[in-house]
């Protein structure tokens, strides 16, 4: 069972997110937080597998939050739910340790599906997601000058799912799409992130539009 916490100022989202979660059979929601401080408090105390977090909230926001919890050691992953209207603020908490984001306004399905994938150890950026932070950084990217030195270290086909990883496949679509093993692409998923020094998926995806290879 994947046990979540949910941090939100807004009752009425909590109640949403919780109701979508609880419908399931292998999720259920063992606190809530209306604040990050409440959220790290209560991430120590009750050993969630994930931590759904709203990234504006009054008093301590989910920015610093998510820091604090990645920096504790807890085990916890951190989702970030946040709005269509993204910008600067909502991507700091990549570089604080969340896994991943989703939108508020995802389909029920596609939130139970990046619980599952940040629970499993991965990490998620939905294509929507994606597509803002591109358009958000156009202009500020570097040009494709030097990306093979800096990929050389990549046989083929780790540098094919690398691609694939930026287009926002997930290992299932990556698998089909390379006729491999779903064990297989994840072995050739680690292999890019170690080989790249890249914390994880969410950072794999930034780089390789910041290469220009997507």
């Amino acid at each position: 069972m994947i046990r979540v916490l949910l941090v939100d100022d807004q009752d009425l989202i909590r109640m949403g997110t919780a109701m979508v979660l609880g419908a399931t059979d292998d999720i259920t929601v063992v606190g809530e937080a209306a604040n990050g401080h409440d959220a790290v408090e209560r991430t120590a105390a009750l050993d969630p597998d994930v931590v759904v977090m709203d990234v504006r909230m009054p008093g301590m926001d989910g920015l610093e939050a998510t820091r604090r919890i990645v920096g504790s050691g807890a085990r916890a992953a951190v989702l970030v739910l946040t709005t269509f209207d993204l910008d600067e603020y909502a991507f700091g908490a990549l570089n604080a340790g969340a896994s991943g984001f989703q939108l508020k306004d995802a389909r029920p399905e596609e939130l139970v599906s990046a619980v599952r994938t940040v629970a499993a150890g991965d990490a998620i950026v939905s294509p929507r997601v994606t597509r803002q932070m591109i358009e958000l950084h156009r202009g500020k990217f570097p040009t494709a000058t030097g990306v093979d030195d800096q990929l050389a270290a990549l046989t083929d086909r780790e540098r094919e799912v690398f691609v694939a990883i930026g287009r926002g496949r997930n290992n299932t679509e990556i698998a089909g799409e390379l006729f491999l093993s779903e064990s297989t692409v994840k072995t050739h998923v680690g292999r890019v992130l170690a080989k790249l020094e890249l914390r994880d998926r969410v950072h794999a995806v930034i780089r390789a539009h910041e290469l220009g290879l997507v």
